[in-house]
């Protein structure tokens, strides 16, 4: 499939339809992602959260078609403006538009670079991959956003990966994500194992370059306080599925869905009792446990009905779940 060139001005929207996404195992193919449709509407930080196992870093890696085998995309569709269903590419398609379109912060930044090159080897590298013409332009590209970032271009590309602390690494990877233009951003645990300050500069960046480059933003996390300090937009996902999304702000303060609800009163609170947190009951669904039919959330929910056992709740208004949704109708 050709690929359409985007202009320095488009923004790219992303349509996710219908996805479902599964691994086969030995107890046969179990679903990751169950059935997702979402939007990310161009020009805006969209947050993407849940707890571990929850199917939030296979539903970002479904953006670049890099879904890993035993993997596959089993149903629906991920449509970007100006790519096309990123799950109709072919591999020479995909690696087209990886990086030069779609850029990817991984969750682990050191693993994503190579520890026997340094930072600038490995940007020439890049270069070369995409057919890039002008790699002293490159570089000098690659100097501005580091620079933007706080950090000492020169030293920084002359570096091994091993010279670099922890939130270093995270801006070399938001660098390589972004020096060939890309217009679509996905960060995965972009703070993870970050101290506080460190993780406080690495949000401002993003908001920063999400901005001044007219960016469509995903970051997956964990951290409810992430999506609150960067994200107009905020998706919940428990078990392979979304069950609430809609304006942050709207949902952190009038949260709907049962899930969302108990994972905002598990937040520690600076001030009041220190018992306050309420965590949740019982433990997340690994992907052999996760239920096949009816509500996902069911067996850790206090508004368990007898209809959460055998039907899936349809996502209405921005919410999944039978109990929300009769009362709302009343």
């Amino acid at each position: 499939m050709s690929i359409v060139e985007l202009s320095t001005e488009t923004l790219p929207g992303v349509a996710i339809s219908g996805l479902t996404i599964a691994y086969r195992t030995d107890a046969g193919e179990l679903a990751a992602v169950s059935d997702i449709t979402l939007g990310l509407p161009a020009g805006t930080i969209t947050g993407l959260v849940g707890e571990s196992g929850s199917g939030k870093s296979t539903l970002a890696l479904s953006l670049l078609g890099a879904v890993q085998k035993p993997g596959r995309v089993t149903a629906g569709s991920v449509v970007i403006d100006g790519i096309g269903d990123i799950t109709k590419l072919d591999e020479h398609a995909l690696q087209s538009v990886r990086g030069a379109q779609i850029g990817y912060v991984f969750q682990a930044a050191q693993n994503s670079l190579n520890p026997l090159k340094t930072v600038g080897k490995q940007l020439l590298d890049l270069g070369r991959s995409h057919r890039v013409k002008d790699l002293r332009g490159l570089l000098r590209e690659a100097k501005v956003l580091l620079s933007r970032m706080g950090l000492a271009a020169e030293r920084v590309l002359d570096s091994y990966q091993h010279e670099l602390s922890g939130g270093m690494r995270q801006r070399v990877g938001i660098m390589f994500a972004l020096v060939l233009n890309a217009h679509l951003l996905v960060l995965d645990e972009p703070t993870t194992a970050l101290d506080m300050i460190t993780q406080a500069n690495i949000l401002q960046i993003v908001r920063d370059v999400h901005a001044e480059r007219g960016l469509t933003t995903l970051i997956v996390t964990h951290d409810v306080g992430v999506v609150a300090e960067v994200a107009d937009r905020m998706a919940v996902m428990y078990g392979g599925r979304v069950v609430e999304h809609g304006q942050t702000m709207e949902i952190l303060g009038a949260p709907r869905h049962p899930y969302t609800r108990g994972l905002i009163s598990a937040i520690p609170r600076l001030t009041g009792p220190v018992d306050a947190a309420k965590p949740l009951p019982g433990t997340p669904p690994t992907l052999g446990t996760i239920p096949r039919t009816g509500c996902v959330f069911r067996q850790r929910c206090p508004l368990r009905m007898e209809i959460c056992d055998t039907v899936a709740p349809a996502m209405i208004g921005g919410v999944a779940c039978h109990a929300v949704n009769e009362t709302e109708q009343l």
